[in-house]
């Protein structure tokens, strides 16, 4: 456990020392203060991270899947569009102009399974139904943090557009409408993590601090036991000599007593 522990430590360095090689190159603002909270921790960092955005590619129509190494992006926002800048786009389409939003995603390496644990119930709690948590051959634990209500369409092909401009119109609120919901859940995740991880910091403290006065505890304990027994003692060591000392003085009282009956009674008859 202590090698793993020394290993996570060492993980967590190197990611976070290293670049951002993701084509922006740094972390996205709306989920700035998530990821700085995850990696404030020392049982988890993050790995890789977006924060949700509506891209409008262009690939290769030889190509059967739409590579993202195939593909040039005609349009990328990690925020609401309008409906101009996907036309702007689609002017440029000399392929195949898919229209996606993709939301957000979160990698977190957790130090401990039952810390995975609390970060994918979180994130479920949160509205990500789509998260799992997965261990590699390596010992790393993994929670991914993602949803569900992503959005692939496909609007042009060789560079011809296949829909009308109302239909696009269209496709401009139901992207920004996911937007909307997908802030949403960052910001319910935020919270509901801030909660979590406060009330695991607080128990982890109540644990400790019971650890270090259960000792004292025991000790008091038996110190008030010893004088529970001492006293005890004392009070019998009192009942018994007050009961010896009675017992004398009532044999001497009834001896005396007797001795004067009687000699008033030889008195009465001489």
């Amino acid at each position: 456990m202590k090698l793993m522990e020394k290993k996570f430590s060492q993980w967590k360095t190197q990611c976070l020392s290293k670049s951002d090689l993701s084509k922006k190159g740094s972390v996205d603002e709306d989920i700035n203060h998530v990821v700085s909270l995850i990696n404030s921790c020392e049982e988890y960092f993050t790995t890789s991270s977006c924060s949700g955005r509506i891209i409008l590619t262009d690939g290769d129509p030889k190509t059967p899947d739409v590579q993202k190494q195939n593909c040039v992006w005609l349009f990328v926002s990690h925020c609401k569009c309008k409906f101009d800048d996907l036309m702007c786009g689609l002017a440029e389409s000399r392929g195949d102009a898919v229209l996606k939003f993709e939301p957000f995603v979160l990698h977190v390496q957790c130090r401990r399974l039952e810390d995975a644990q609390l970060m994918h119930s979180v994130a479920i709690n949160s509205g990500f139904r789509n998260s799992g948590l997965t261990v590699s051959k390596t010992g790393k634990i993994i929670t991914a943090v993602r949803s569900t209500h992503g959005l692939e369409v496909p609007l042009s092909h060789e560079g011809k557009l296949l829909v009308q401009q109302e239909y696009i119109h269209f496709l401009t609120q139901t992207a920004n409408q996911k937007m909307e919901e997908n802030l949403r859940r960052i910001h319910r995740f935020y919270q509901n993590l801030q909660s979590a991880l406060s009330s695991e910091k607080q128990q982890k403290f109540e644990i400790s601090l019971e650890a270090q006065e259960t000792p004292q505890r025991l000790e008091t304990q038996g110190g008030e036991e010893e004088e529970k027994e001492k006293k005890k003692e004392s009070v019998y060591k009192r009942r018994r000599k007050r009961e010896h000392h009675h017992q004398t003085d009532c044999c001497h009282g009834d001896g005396s007593s007797i001795v004067t009956e009687l000699e008033d009674c030889v008195d009465l008859f001489t």
